[in-house]
């Protein structure tokens, strides 16, 4: 081939090789280091599409109760210690509290509930030496927390919201997690709420906690040792299996 073809032969084939490119390169780009993770061909900028988990966790007067010779709140303060390294980098974490304050006033000991740490990476450090200043001394105001967390704590976050709610026992400050589940979802479906019952044994309690699960497509689980109790909070923290609401009528209807 003479060296005046081969030159036109460039100038043709080398333009259409840049096209295609082009065309290639728009589509969606995926990180080598985090598998799957979106990032727009616009900018390029990391899209959050992780999991956000906020643990709300009981500390009212019974949770100072003691089982196998420790109280309940240090074997749940054990249980997260040893939960929380276990849970994915990727995984925005935070931690509300309840009862954990005496008020001899009803309407504010109902609405002892407090967010000790809002949702962020790497968070198991801040949980930890929060919890180890607190001590049970209050109410139950399940209510009032979930109403907080959907509210306030999730607040401008996109895509699903997990809470992941541990108690020792039910409601009693006047009011229904189950019915305020089921209002939730009429709503919206982007949160679901796991309940962990511990040593929970009133029958009206048990189904409260089960149906606030139930509705939202989460979790309802009893546990009466520690060691169940770990196991239950590892099985929530694996990947996630999609669990069926069930249907409630509300108590109001």
């Amino acid at each position: 081939m003479k060296k005046s073809s081969i030159i036109l032969a460039v100038f043709i084939i080398f333009p259409i090789f840049i096209f295609l490119f082009g065309i290639l390169s728009s589509y969606t780009v995926y990180s080598s280091n985090l598998p799957y993770e979106l990032y727009d061909s616009d900018d390029y900028s990391y899209k959050d599409n992780g999991d956000k988990v906020l643990f709300v966790v009981d500390y009212s007067n019974s949770m100072g109760e003691f089982l196998n010779h420790k109280t309940k709140a240090s074997l749940v303060k054990e249980t997260m210690d040893y939960i929380l390294p276990q849970i994915s980098p990727q995984t925005k974490v935070g931690l509300r509290v309840y009862g954990h304050t005496c008020n001899l006033i009803a309407y504010n000991a109902c609405r002892s509930s407090e967010l000790l740490v809002p949702l962020g990476f790497v968070n198991s450090s801040s949980i930890m030496q929060s919890m180890s200043k607190l001590r049970p001394r209050g109410m139950t105001p399940i209510t009032y927390s979930l109403k907080q967390a959907v509210k306030e704590d999730f607040a401008g976050y996109e895509g699903m919201k997990h809470i992941i709610l541990l108690t020792d026992g039910g409601e009693n400050c006047d009011e229904s997690p189950c019915d305020f589940s089921i209002d939730l979802v009429k709503e919206r479906k982007d949160i679901k709420i796991d309940v962990i019952a511990f040593n929970v044994h009133d029958k009206d309690d048990l189904a409260q906690l089960k149906c606030t699960a139930n509705v939202t497509g989460g979790n309802f689980i009893q546990a009466e040792t520690q060691a169940q109790l770990m196991n239950s909070m590892e099985n929530l923290i694996v990947p996630h299996k999609e669990v069926e609401a069930k249907i409630y009528s509300s108590s109001s209807d």
